[in-house]
């Protein structure tokens, strides 16, 4: 265990809906969710405004929706959310050399190097130092890109990670060496690493809800609930253990694709050509990756929400799209006809690969892509199943979510566990058709095909940046009938008026958001960027207007396909 609050953890606050407030200034102090816009997209982040209407992270939008109906419902915008983001790592690594980024938005540091002797022989001195060039840090965050950070100090990464989340937004929480347990007792379980609903559940029937209930429990006790491996972690964190060194280089550990369907996949057919889709996708992104993996996981969800994920392990390494798709074909029909045991469609579809490697053999499996196999197959699997258990085995997955392990074969090695979600690695598309180098987590869903179909269809999602030749630059509020609703203002301007054009004017143009971002944050630091054709606040046709009431309605369309501070 250090002797020294060193290693920080820093979260912006509410990033993704952050970055839009800041480039849009009619929706500043307003609620706005970002993610999927459609009825069967994914909120991916929620402003605290949309917050206070119960809307959250991996809410279904369709409840988003309904919860908060005055919210601005907009596509993410990653081109820009990378710009805020290098920014801000940058920051970090003149503070540090030892930079861990978790994702786009949070990231570990280690400021060991910072401390003096004097600091090192007062646990007093160390807090109060460390308190300093956290909040030295979290200043100079808000002045370079307008953003707030939440940052957590302590000995070790579960300790700041914990302390980051105790009072966001904008919080700062440094816990002096020596305290850890003291300030961890009072804790819900919720407030650990990896406890979620389900788990929390199982732990308050035993009698632990806070962190000091959970240490009067044994390591039999606690494995018996949640299982030998995840009990003897949930032990040790709940004792503040973890000697966990902040590592600059975050080894990808799996890789997944996923897409969610605007209307119930019902044929086999269909749903076997949608997984295809699927799996060439990701073999493109192992490869361009240079990897490849044992372990094949797929997961498939029915029109009643049930989730059902299945994975085989191969002895070796294998990047070949062939033999990951004949792996799918195999467990596919299984998983289907779990997750439409009461219900019948399929909304959502995926496939992942874990367990990866930087080198790959060539592939053992044997399965064919004979149409006659796969279809006996399918009628193998359409023969009536058992009713799935009453308790789910993934303790944090929502409730009605069935997870069941494919049969291995009698040869197989022991199956590896699924990936976890924080641990997937995805470089993702952006709205503007550019490729994020270090995107972590998988595309929210209900922005891909959306954001695809709209470049190629030249139609305006909620959220995009355009700019028109006479009115200058804006933001698309919603679409429809050949008309697009703009809403013409800048992050640099003024609240903007509202006008509606034709959705085929050859005067409205789609602006890559990255542009507008590096914009955005050269005008802050007060070094503008070469002039880009961007208006200023006095741009011709543009006047504040504080009397026209937002306009929230956005189109919605087909939900394909994410990557949670």
């Amino acid at each position: 265990m250090r002797r020294l609050p060193s290693i920080f953890h820093v979260d912006l606050d509410a990033f993704y809906a952050s970055v839009e407030q800041l480039h849009k200034p009619s929706l500043r102090g307003k609620p706005v969710v970002v993610g999927g816009i459609g009825n069967r997209g994914v909120v991916s982040t929620a402003s605290y405004e949309a917050r206070a209407f119960g809307v959250h992270s991996a809410l279904a939008t369709g409840i988003a929706r309904r919860r908060a109906p005055n919210a601005a419902y907009l596509i993410p915008r990653f081109g820009a959310y990378q710009a805020y983001s290098e920014r801000v790592m940058a920051v970090m690594h003149e503070l540090s050399p030892l930079v861990e980024p978790l994702s786009l938005d949070e990231a570990f540091i280690d400021i060991s190097h910072l401390f003096e002797p004097l600091d090192i022989e007062s646990t007093h001195n160390a807090t109060l130092k460390a308190r300093h060039i956290a909040d030295t840090l979290r200043t100079r965050i808000k002045d370079e890109t307008g953003l707030t950070a939440s940052v957590g100090a302590g000995t070790s990464k579960l300790i700041a990670k914990i302390a980051s989340d105790a009072e966001k937004p904008d919080g700062l929480v440094v816990i002096e060496p020596g305290a850890e347990q003291t300030w961890l007792d009072p804790l819900p379980v919720r407030a650990l690493w990896g406890v979620g609903p389900a788990t929390a559940e199982r732990l308050r029937k035993i009698g632990a809800t806070t962190v000091a209930d959970l240490r009067t429990l044994s390591l039999t006790e606690l494995t018996a609930v949640v299982g030998a491996s995840y009990g003897t972690t949930l032990y040790a964190i709940a004792r503040g253990r973890d000697d966990r060194d902040v590592s600059t280089d975050r080894e990808m550990k799996s890789v997944s694709v996923e897409d969610t369907y605007a209307e119930d996949l019902l044929d086999p057919a269909t749903i076997t050509a949608h997984m295809d889709d699927l799996v060439t996708r990701l073999g493109s992104r192992i490869r361009k990756a240079g990897r490849s993996g044992r372990t094949i996981t797929i997961k498939v969800r029915g029109h009643d929400f049930t989730t059902v994920s299945r994975s085989e392990t191969t002895a070796n390494p294998t990047d070949d799209p062939t033999a990951i798709r004949a792996a799918t074909h195999r467990m596919l029909p299984g998983a289907v006809a779990a997750a439409t045991q009461l219900v019948p469609g399929i909304r959502l579809l995926g496939v992942g690969l874990s367990g990866l490697a930087e080198w790959a053999q060539l592939d053992l499996f044997t399965a064919a892509e004979d149409p006659e196999a796969a279809l006996e197959l399918w009628e193998q699997a359409s023969e009536p199943a058992a009713p799935p258990a009453a308790e789910d085995t993934d303790f944090d997955m929502p409730r009605g979510t069935v997870t069941t392990p494919a049969p291995a074969p009698a040869s197989a090695p022991d199956q590896q566990p699924e990936p976890d979600p924080a641990d997937i690695t995805t470089p993702v598309t952006t709205v503007e058709g550019e490729r994020s180098p270090r995107q972590f987590g998988p595309l929210p869903p209900g922005t891909r095909g959306a954001v695809e179909a709209a470049v190629s269809e030249r139609r305006f999602l909620p959220g995009q940046d355009v700019a028109h030749d006479e009115f200058g630059s804006g933001w698309v509020q919603g679409s429809g009938l050949g008309r697009v609703t703009v809403r013409f203002e800048s992050p640099w301007s003024g609240r903007g008026r509202i006008k509606t054009v034709r959705a085929d004017d050859p005067a409205l143009h789609l602006v890559d958001a990255a542009t507008v971002a590096r914009e955005a944050l050269a005008r802050l630091a007060g070094t503008p960027a070469e002039e880009s054709g961007d208006e200023s606040d006095t741009e011709p046709g543009i006047k504040p207007d504080t009397e026209t009431e937002l306009d929230t309605g956005s189109e919605t369309g087909p939900d394909t396909e994410p990557d949670t501070a």
